[in-house]
């Protein structure tokens, strides 16, 4: 079992570097094709995107993946239970986006350029909710080459419609691009997925019995799932709210909405997703160390959780320390290299130590879902979030630009990681 958790997180580790380096070329051609008023545009939908996606999985991949990983019960049965939840919430997500949208581009976002991007979620939500379900079941299987090869897949393929379509709706607007960019996501998922359903084996038969959706099942991963989906939606109203709180703060204290925008794009779009550049890494391992952690947790090898957190958290630092000194020393080099600019290096010189807790935070909050502790991971979550929003608001009346969102992002990071490995300490 040790062997088999080792070989799953080196598939993940091979698989996670492909995908970010594809998801940084995509970063990159969007960049280029859309401009940096156009990145912007984006990242401030993104968060809304990002919202959307949370409350339409419902906590149910990871609690599928976590049951799975139990072995103690009919998977397929669990399986066809745990699709109905999720098409029922994101029937009622998809109707919520459609009559919320004017509201949140022309009053939340003071951005009337963002309506069509806002409706573009209603139409990827179910597709992205899908293809997490059929991965989490490999996940729980301890099968990471499927995930792998769809996720890959799904970015060569989102690169390939965003070359081909996206210079064509640059010259319609703006706004059309964007909304474009993430309607491509459709047709990735979509992909993806039937990737997913061709490592299925064979000779498995689906019986009148399997179909049935059963309240047992249903009931265990909902105690799983609302937690888990409480605490990502918490999560995810703070970085929700984080573009309207600042913008609407900054133009208060007469700032313009173009330099908003463009600044927003800068931090969001350029020097966050290079900073996070070894969650790839983290991501890895915890994807790895849910299943594995869960089904040790499940026999009571508590020596065996121990040592794989220990583990985790290392490898994550090994990575995160030099990649650190690196973007501390260098950070006009990495944005230009990347993104042919060298805007934001002191926004990136500033976050980079503070990202180390960030590279640890996904090992501890995967631990805590394993041995069914996901509302721990929720009160983190709203501590968090409370913390951010509240400094973020206050700090940016003191007319410092983006320093104050810096300010309050350092702060979150730092009081999760420590709430998270308090409480993963607490549990063992």
């Amino acid at each position: 079992m040790k062997g088999k958790f080792i070989q799953s997180t080196l598939i993940l580790l091979i698989g996670g570097f492909l995908t970010k380096l594809l998801g940084m070329i995509i970063k990159i051609i969007m960049s280029r094709l859309i401009g940096t008023e156009g990145l912007g545009l984006y990242m401030m939908i993104l968060p809304t995107f990002s919202l959307f996606i949370g409350l339409s999985q419902f906590g149910m991949p990871i609690a599928l993946s976590k049951l799975i990983a139990e072995d103690t019960k009919n998977n397929k049965r669990l399986f066809f239970s745990v699709v109905p939840i999720t098409i029922f919430v994101n029937s009622i997500l998809i109707v919520m986006i459609f009559l919320l949208a004017p509201i949140l581009s022309n009053r939340l976002l003071h951005n009337p350029s963002s309506y069509y991007g806002i409706l573009a979620i209603a139409f990827v939500i179910p597709f992205t909710s899908i293809s997490s379900i059929c991965r989490s079941y490999f996940f729980g299987k301890e099968r990471m080459f499927p995930h792998v090869i769809s996720n890959l897949l799904e970015d060569v393929v989102r690169l390939s419609i965003m070359l081909i379509g996206v210079p064509y709706f640059v010259r319609m607007g703006i706004q059309y691009a964007v909304c474009f960019i993430i309607l491509s996501n459709v047709i990735s998922e979509v992909l993806s997925i039937l990737v997913l359903f061709l490592f299925l084996p064979r000779n498995v038969k689906i019986t009148r019995n399997d179909l049935r959706p059963s309240r047992v099942y249903i009931k265990e991963s909902l105690s799983i799932g609302i937690p888990n989906t409480t605490g990502r939606l918490i999560g995810s109203i703070g970085y929700f709210l984080e573009p309207i709180i600042l913008s609407s703060v900054l133009l208060a204290s007469g700032y313009t909405t173009s330099f908003v925008t463009t600044e927003y794009g800068i931090l969001s779009g350029y020097v966050m997703p290079l900073l996070l550049l070894p969650s790839f890494f983290t991501m890895a391992i915890s994807q790895a160390l849910l299943p594995a952690l869960s089904r040790d947790y499940a026999k009571k090898s508590y020596g065996s959780v121990k040592r794989k957190i220990r583990q985790a958290i290392t490898f994550s630092l090994g990575l995160g320390i030099p990649v650190t000194i690196l973007f501390i020393l260098f950070p006009e080099f990495f944005l230009q290299f990347m993104y042919h600019t060298t805007e934001g290096a002191t926004y990136m010189r500033v976050l980079a130590p503070i990202c180390l807790f960030q590279y640890i935070q996904a090992p501890l909050s995967s631990a805590l879902d394993a041995m069914g502790r996901s509302r721990d991971v929720m009160v983190s979550s709203f501590l968090g979030m409370m913390i951010r929003t509240i400094l973020l608001f206050l700090v940016s009346l003191l007319k410092i630009g983006l320093w104050g969102l810096i300010i309050a992002i350092g702060i979150n990071v730092v009081v999760v990681t420590f709430h998270n490995a308090k409480k993963v300490k607490e549990a063992l």
